[in-house]
């Protein structure tokens, strides 16, 4: 949303958005009592004005029960800018009710990559009946669009662009531009393509406002561009918009022509999404979502929990095997559970800092053995310092020198641990083709926990305390 339309939006509804521009408690309200009363017309009158995003808000705000009456009570409010900014979990529910000529209604004002996300997750007759309600270009382009994978430039990129020959002049541009009423309605840049629409150069708007009419393109449009494939994953594409700051960069098929763009506006909301779900991947949280479902989310987390339990059946099976030792001195009862928990925390600072690198290509051959040894520097520090402390605590409250060298040396031994889990194992899955966020932690957890209690009582049953 841009700076006036969000003004706008706020000035006309002044009692509907609080100062941060969220709609409030008092607005959500009355549109929920509204609804429950069956009064349609109060409920277009309290929404009409509101932004596309803040409606879409509004969906979310309201009990799920509710949201089919207030898409029928918004009638010709709910359009494709509306569902363009719903949630997907809401969207997927409010589509599921609709007929497939709606869904294409709804479809064709959207734009092509909004189109596709509205579509994609329909069942595949559903698609097919949808693509038959639409006018033949608008099918065709979504049609090619769903072709490519999911998560790829192919589906992110929208074919409204700007194209014209090198030989063009600027006047000539400015003409094509003002008389042609099939362009985008909002673009940034004018692609320059040659004979086989290979894009070879591009101008941005504010260069050719300025630049004098007789100006051949070809002479003094910008020759280095990022070049975006169909089958760039979505992730790789936001990091290239991140690395060389674009506005907007051509998708180009695999001879080199020119099929689509894809603009920042549609990256930002990969790199929230991306980020988002590195973040849920690292807890097991499923999508994180409070709009999914919630079979759907107790089964991801229940899953989750389960690989857990069998690490930690597998932790508790070391300290069984040193029951003996424990027997003998409860007190390692009370310090084996800081040992391993310690380990877990270094472990996830760890990982966290190696899964990021690796996400924002930070991380790569050339630096590998660097970060490895910058890990296993920290976790030598941290392991002396909080090692010493705790020794200086058992001996104040324990008396027990021997209790005390057991404490340092385990907790060096499990922070060591810790450090290079945290980072050979992302390592390792990256290099398996595993997506490191999602199942690191439970080897992680599982080499601090078992190893943190191994080297605690191994060492206490070396060292014979009793």
């Amino acid at each position: 949303m841009n700076a006036d339309a969000l003004n706008a939006s706020a000035e006309t509804a002044p009692d509907r958005l609080d100062a941060d521009n969220r709609l409030t408690g008092d607005f959500v309200r009355r549109v929920r009592e509204a609804l429950e009363d069956g009064e349609a017309g109060a409920v277009y009158d309290l929404a009409e004005g509101l932004h596309p995003a803040d409606i879409a808000d509004l969906f979310e705000a309201i009990p799920a029960d509710l949201r089919g009456a207030l898409a029928d009570a918004l009638t010709d409010l709910m359009g494709g800018e509306v569902f363009a900014e719903l949630n997907e979990h809401v969207r997927e529910a409010l589509v599921d009710e609709l007929a497939a000529a709606d869904i294409a209604d709804i479809a064709e004002e959207m734009e092509t990559d909004d189109a596709v996300a509205l579509i994609e997750d329909l069942a595949p007759e559903e698609q097919r009946a949808v693509l038959a309600e639409m006018e033949p270009e608008e099918r065709a382009a979504i049609a090619a669009a769903l072709a490519f994978p999911e998560e790829s430039a192919g589906r992110l990129m929208s074919r409204d662009v700007v194209a014209v020959g090198q030989h063009m002049q600027v006047g000539e541009l400015i003409d094509f531009l003002r008389t042609r009423d099939d362009l985008p309605t909002e673009f940034w840049e004018v692609f320059i393509v040659d004979a086989l629409h290979h894009p070879v150069g591009t101008c941005m708007l504010s260069w050719i406002l300025r630049a004098p009419h007789n100006v051949v393109l070809g002479d003094v449009m910008q020759r280095d561009q990022t070049l975006i494939p169909v089958t760039m994953d979505q992730e790789e594409v936001a990091l290239r918009f991140q690395k060389y700051a674009l506005i907007s960069a051509a998708v180009v098929d695999e001879s080199g022509r020119l099929v689509g763009q894809i603009t920042v506006d549609d990256v930002l909301h990969i790199i929230q999404e991306e980020a988002g779900e590195d973040a849920l991947a690292l807890s097991g949280a499923g999508d994180g979502d409070i709009n999914e479902p919630l079979l759907l989310t107790i089964r991801s987390r229940m899953w989750w929990l389960f690989i857990n339990l069998g690490t930690a059946i597998l932790a508790s099976s070391v300290v069984a095997a040193f029951q003996g030792t424990i027997e003998k001195l409860v007190t390692l009862a009370v310090i084996m559970p800081i040992i391993s928990g310690m380990g877990g925390n270094a472990a996830t600072q760890t990982m966290a800092v190696t899964v990021r690198a690796l996400a924002t290509n930070q991380l790569m051959q050339s630096n590998t053995w660097r970060m490895i040894a910058r890990e296993w520097w920290i976790a030598n520090a941290n392991g002396w310092g909080l090692g010493v402390l705790m020794a200086l605590g058992c001996q104040l409250i324990y008396h027990d020198l021997w209790l005390s060298v057991v404490v340092v040396l385990a907790m060096i031994l499990n922070s060591i641990n810790a450090g290079l889990s945290g980072v050979l194992i992302p390592l390792g899955l990256e290099k398996l083709r595993i997506d490191p966020a999602v199942v690191s932690t439970v080897f992680v957890t599982t080499m601090t926990d078992t190893l943190g209690f191994f080297f605690f009582l191994g060492l206490a049953a070396l060292f014979n305390l009793h």
